[in-house]
């Protein structure tokens, strides 16, 4: 089965409407084993309302926190509207990369800092994502066991596997190529195939 990598619905949004094509990781209080690692190299996007906060987002995209607190379906039901694969990782410890990273995610500079020094001893995890838009979303129902600081989630009611659901990729594969280029060219080493 394909878990759902839960982020900050605002971010989702980003990322789906191809604004940014990778994600900033950490790692959750309740992840398995206490430090982020990949579970899967395919994935659904499971928008989260928990945590956001408009001023960790750049100027331009705070309006999208409570948009996405408003569009959220009652009862605090899930809507899954895309999927992605993770086409590259990297783990940097250096402020500086994220310097380079800046206007390729709609966090502040500040928050991005912010999650690089949390957890010091753990590195940042960068990865890489080629997202598909579903043509028909999907809203499950919330229970508490989706709930809390993690960012794995196997979701009941979704189909095993992703790519039977009729999508379209969020960016072209010519501005997904050229995008991945240059994020791998801002961080040291690269971007690495992932393996779990």
């Amino acid at each position: 089965m394909v878990p759902a990598y839960k982020e900050w619905a605002a971010v989702v949004r980003a990322l789906l409407a191809g604004e940014q094509i990778l994600d900033l990781r950490k790692g959750g209080i309740r992840e398995e084993g206490r430090h982020f690692g990949i579970r899967s190299t395919r994935l659904w996007l499971y928008p989260t309302v928990e945590h956001q906060r408009p001023e960790l987002l750049k100027p331009a995209y705070r309006h999208w926190v409570d948009d996405t607190v408003a569009a959220a379906p009652p009862g605090r039901g899930i809507r899954i509207e895309g999927w992605a694969d993770i086409t590259g990782i990297a783990t940097v410890t250096d402020p500086a990369v994220l310097d380079e990273l800046d206007g390729r995610f709609i966090w502040t500079t500040e928050y991005a800092a912010a999650r690089l020094a949390w957890k010091a001893r753990d590195p940042l995890w960068i990865l890489g994502l080629r997202v598909h838009v579903l043509e028909e979303p999907i809203t499950i129902p919330f229970t508490d066991a989706y709930g809390g600081c993690t960012s794995w989630v196997d979701l009941e009611g979704l189909p095993e596997d992703p790519t039977t659901l009729p999508s379209h990729p969020a960016v072209s594969d010519a501005s997904y190529a050229s995008r991945s280029e240059a994020v791998a060219a801002s961080i040291p080493g690269g971007l690495e195939p992932p393996a779990i």
